[in-house]
């Protein structure tokens, strides 16, 4: 009896524009803590608060981040719109402390939206596919094995 053994495949190298090897894509960690994101602001590019981080959504299926649920637009929480934005799209900046998207306030508003409850409906796929179609994210349960 043969026992094939099933290797992962090798994990991505990053390397900073300085040549320097980097635990990630962004330089980040590699780990960080659910309730160190959530509270956190969200910014555009000019640093203008657009909102902020106020749920992860989780994928157990791939045990990927899904999407970064970002709130604004409300008033102490009345008439709140939740976006799903990829995780992908948020790129910590430690000057700001706060996470910064390439997007406008503007372009936001015209994403999809809809309630916390609602964006993880059917495994929060339908709202998945919406976001990284809008944002034009890589779909990372596509990623070829």
């Amino acid at each position: 009896m043969r026992v094939l053994r099933h290797h992962p495949p090798p994990l991505p190298i990053y390397v900073s524009s300085e040549g320097q090897l980097m635990p990630t894509a962004s330089g980040h960690t590699k780990a960080i803590r659910a309730k160190k994101v959530i509270g956190t602001n969200v910014k555009d590019p000019a640093g203008k608060k657009i909102g902020e981080v106020e749920d992860v959504v989780l994928d157990k299926e791939s045990n990927n981040i899904m999407f970064a649920v970002v709130g604004f637009g409300g008033f102490l929480g009345l008439a709140e719109k939740y976006h799903p934005i990829p995780w992908s799209a948020l790129e910590f900046n430690e000057g700001e402390d706060a996470y910064v998207v390439n997007y406008t306030k503007e372009q936001l508003q015209g994403a999809p939206a809809a309630s916390i409850d609602e964006l993880t409906r059917s495994d929060g796929r339908l709202f998945r596919e919406q976001s990284y179609s809008y944002y034009n994210e890589p779909r990372y349960w596509e990623v070829a094995e």
